[in-house]
């Protein structure tokens, strides 16, 4: 039988390969596996949600929105104007496209996540084919078009109990106030000011014009941006907000003398601004971010270390957002020693800290988050978000930190319909790796039934204070 085809083996999938973990991981999974989800980072749109038109059919539900996806096919040698992005292609072609690579993403945990997603969401259980691909197409659209599969509907379906999206400080939020009365998922904003920190970057000014009509406050100064952004953030954190997000190359945040800033500024207004005082001012701004958390206690969740628009006829072409961010060696302990020296021990401020490099799990984060009471170690992101990286994840950091300086699992995701599968992932491979504690006797069975609750469900929501 297939792991497709078997009830018994799906049920088993990623408890473990030997029959004694497996027996007590299924008892520690059982534990959880129906729990409501909680979801306190990821990318669904709050417009998708209130809007809540019905999905056209698979290829734009599952492809094309999906970076995870067409980065892939694109390194077998297919285009993005092939697949959709930011183009108009014929979704049954992309869809046979996407059929004909399927085995390019045998191994990965995009494969584990759509194949589950076809058998648990969509009831299709038979292997995705050449041959196959217009019927499993025809079935899904048929599905689409039923009002159970609109965004709304699958909020409930998946039992999301708290849903955070990720929103510029100059958002409205009026979808988030419109979608209160809507659903029984709380869908809470995330305030991301990173374009804010970027003075070269093209489209700061148009950033900053925004901000202003948003907040009613003049961001000629710095004086005046850093205000504007602290009455966003209120107004974030009014709409149900509990965190920010901030992505950086690297976690350096260093702070600058108002004098030095105010001239950066008034450099970057003037278009002069050179590339390593960009740089310092972004630190800077980093650093005053902290500042902000530590004053009105939004959790700061801090991700570094990607390389952004790695192609640059890509992002010329297509934008961002395309696939191709590439992950960079990232160091912590040095780069935020300012920060946690001035933050680190305040009652108020909480960071959580995510990379893409493996190294600094053990090397970094674990001992800051070891030590600090401020500093917790985020969930494997992005290129590290997959079974095996998610268990050395667990040896690097608990052994240090212990669980309970974790972030608990986050799904990171703007594909609505992968949200209960990697969650799902993640519960199995916590009680994997628990049971192995179990058999070693480092924990008791009792521990593991209370650790791999609180992973699930209280840790994500003491973290990040829901």
């Amino acid at each position: 039988m297939t792991i497709l085809s078997s009830g018994i083996a799906r049920a088993e999938r990623l408890l473990g390969t030997d029959s004694r973990t497996r027996d007590v991981a299924k008892s520690l999974y059982s534990v959880v596996a129906d729990h409501p989800i909680v979801s306190p980072h990821g990318h669904v749109s709050a417009q998708l949600l209130v809007a809540n038109d019905r999905f056209s059919e698979p290829a734009t539900l599952l492809i094309t929105p999906d970076h995870y996806v067409t980065r892939l096919l694109h390194a077998h040698g297919i285009g993005l104007d092939e697949l959709g992005v930011r183009n108009d292609v014929d979704p049954r072609t992309i869809w046979s496209r996407f059929a004909q690579t399927w085995h390019a993403f045998l191994g990965t945990p995009v494969r584990y996540w759509i194949q589950q997603e076809l058998i648990d969401i969509f009831g299709i259980a038979e292997a995705l084919t050449p041959e196959s691909a217009d019927d499993i197409y025809d079935r899904i659209s048929e599905l689409l078009a039923q009002d159970d599969y609109r965004p709304l509907a699958l909020l409930e379906r998946f039992r999301i109990d708290v849903l955070a999206t990720t929103d510029d400080p100059a958002d409205s939020l009026d979808a988030h106030r419109r979608l209160r009365d809507a659903t029984s998922t709380s869908v809470i904003p995330t305030f991301r000011a990173d374009r804010y920190m970027l003075p070269a970057a093209s489209g700061w000014g148009d950033a900053l014009r925004e901000l202003e009509i948003a907040s009613g406050i003049s961001c000629g100064t710095l004086a005046g941006l850093t205000h504007a952004l602290r009455e966003r953030r209120q107004v974030f954190a009014s709409a149900g907000g509990t965190s920010t997000d901030t992505g950086v190359i690297d976690a350096w945040a260093t702070p600058l003398n108002p004098v030095d800033a105010e001239r950066l500024h008034r450099d970057a207004l003037a278009g002069s601004i050179s590339a390593s005082d960009a740089r310092a001012y972004r630190r800077n701004m980093l650093f005053r971010l902290a500042e902000m958390s530590a004053e009105d206690g939004l959790v700061m969740q801090l991700h570094a270390g990607v390389i952004r628009n790695h192609h640059s006829p890509t992002t010329a072409r297509f934008g961002t957002d395309t696939g191709h961010d590439l992950p960079a060696p990232t160091e912590f302990t040095r780069p935020l020693q300012d920060l946690l020296e001035t933050f680190g021990t305040a009652t108020n401020f909480r960071i959580v800290l995510f990379t893409v490099d493996e190294a600094s799990f053990s090397r970094d984060i674990a001992p800051l988050a070891g030590f600090y009471p401020s500093v917790y170690a985020g969930a494997p992101w992005w290129f590290l978000d997959a079974p095996r990286a998610i268990l050395r994840y667990r040896e690097a950091v608990s052994e240090t930190a212990g669980f309970y300086k974790t972030s608990g699992f986050i799904d990171d995701t703007r594909a609505l319909c992968s949200i209960p599968v990697r969650h799902d992932m993640s519960r199995r491979l916590d009680a994997a790796y628990l049971a192995t504690l179990v058999i070693d006797g480092q924990i008791t069975a009792t521990d593991a039934e209370t650790l791999i609750d609180d992973l699930t469900s209280g840790i994500p929501r003491s973290v990040f204070r829901l």
